[in-house]
């Protein structure tokens, strides 16, 4: 990791970055060993913080632990998928972590692989991702029936977007927004006007209002459930 990081740097040209993320769990290596790897390499000033991707819950906690014990730096931000079909994690499993150890999120994949574009409302256009022979992998994200059943959410969603004046596109980003436990979105284009596009959906953002937030959960139906509370 410590040689990664240093390879990293030269490659970009940089003597530090911002944030760096363990990407993934690695099975292989005690979270003992990553705090202190991690804590060696912001101590050495080549990133001023450090973060996990796609850990679970248990996992972020059990490092955060680590670190606090043995007087390290603890891991500030996650970076899991988040979208308006993918759920559960942010919103269910790291729940408690937000207010209890300051977690904040980077999230990825904001527009499900481009099914809330929209652009796969009619079929696999030309020179899409999934018509690319090295993405044959997420056909069966559209052609499934799980699939299908998004498509028509998405076409539910479209005329809300346009209500507010705004893509589909942009409608789903906007939407993970507005998620105050969501402290970054990650986003891709392909071409330059995308990037203005994209960060037009934060004037969207302010358009959400409860009522619209509230259609938009009807069609997606699929608001993650809270713990039960065996309690009650």
């Amino acid at each position: 990791m410590i040689e990664g990081t240093d390879a990293s740097l030269q490659r970009l040209g940089l003597d530090y970055v911002d944030l760096i993320f363990c990407h993934r769990p690695d099975i292989d290596t005690p979270i003992t060993e990553t705090c202190f790897a991690m804590n060696h390499v912001l101590n050495q000033g080549k990133a001023l913080y450090w973060g996990t991707s796609e850990w679970s819950a248990a996992q972020i906690r059990r490092a955060y632990d680590i670190c606090r014990r043995e007087h390290l730096i603890p891991p500030t931000m996650e970076q899991p998928q988040y979208n308006m079909f993918t759920r559960d994690r942010v919103e269910q499993e790291y729940a408690s972590l937000y207010e209890e150890i300051g977690l904040g999120t980077t999230i990825w994949s904001p527009l499900a692989s481009g099914l809330l574009t929209g652009k796969y409302n009619d079929g696999i256009p030309a020179g899409s991702r999934l018509s690319l022979e090295s993405y044959q992998w997420l056909r069966p994200l559209l052609e499934s029936p799980e699939g299908r059943n998004r498509i028509e959410k998405v076409k539910a969603l479209t005329p809300i977007a346009k209500e507010l004046g705004g893509t589909m596109a942009q409608l789903a980003l906007a939407w993970c927004l507005a998620n105050d436990d969501v402290s970054t979105v990650i986003t891709g284009a392909s071409r330059a006007d995308q990037v203005v596009q994209n960060m037009q959906a934060m004037e969207l953002m302010e358009k959400l209002t409860p009522d619209v937030l509230g259609r938009i959960e009807e069609i997606l139906d699929n608001t993650p459930q809270p713990p039960q509370n065996w309690r009650d």
